[in-house]
């Protein structure tokens, strides 16, 4: 059984190879989930650019996605992430898989977010002449932003138990080390010490995301 001191260089390169998995996620959620999620607020029913066919298919497409088990798609994807970064293993071939997955999650986070926002006040800011980015922009994004938080909190929880899940075929991070080490092995030390390492990394996210959506909330 390997000692903790043994293993430290192994759990930072695996802590390390975690972040940046979960970050590069996280990134490629923000810039292509929230506009998705507020694409599909904004065509709903009764809404100022209201289309029920780019909405039905925004959905369609997001609902397909979110449908498929992960590990199932971290499978399905490796030829397009062998195209897209040259490799299948790794955490940045990891990346891809996460990515797709947190698109379509943080997506329907971002439009129940914003369902959240007083539509008095969109009306309001119509009946002035506001236009649709401004309302988007200036009434939208304010108003939702500590729901917008707080979603982007439970997505990198979500993702950091995703990355352990691609772990298991090679995708690196402490999920890998803990098949690699604690399961192939049956080292309980490794197991144990990654299991720690992620209650403290999933805490720590919480809270900071709870600190942050709270300091925003202007209500």
């Amino acid at each position: 059984m390997a000692s903790i001191i043994e293993l430290l260089p192994e759990l930072n390169v695996a802590f390390f190879e975690t972040l940046l998995m979960v970050g590069i996620a996280l990134l490629v959620a923000i810039f292509i989930g929230l506009p998705l999620g507020i694409v599909l607020y904004v065509t709903d029913k009764g809404l100022f650019l209201e289309n029920s066919w780019i909405k039905g298919i925004v959905g369609v497409v997001i609902n397909l996605i979110r449908s498929i088990p992960f590990i199932i798609l971290l499978v399905f994807l490796l030829p397009f992430t062998q195209w897209l970064v040259g490799e299948t293993i790794g955490p940045l071939a990891a990346s891809v898989s996460l990515s797709v997955a947190a698109i379509p999650f943080y997506a329907r986070i971002v439009e129940s977010a914003a369902r959240e926002v007083d539509k008095g006040v969109i009306e309001a800011a119509i009946a002035v002449g506001a236009s649709p980015w401004m309302i988007i922009k200036d009434i939208i994004f304010p108003e939702a932003k500590p729901g917008l938080i707080s979603g982007l909190t439970i997505t990198a929880i979500s993702l950091i138990g995703y990355s352990a899940m691609a772990g298991t075929i090679g995708g690196g991070g402490i999920g890998d080390l803990a098949i690699r080490y604690g399961y192939y092995r049956y080292d309980d030390t490794v197991m144990f010490t990654t299991v720690i390492l992620l209650i403290v990394l999933v805490q720590f996210i919480q809270y900071l995301g709870d600190f942050i959506a709270k300091t925003v909330n202007k209500k």
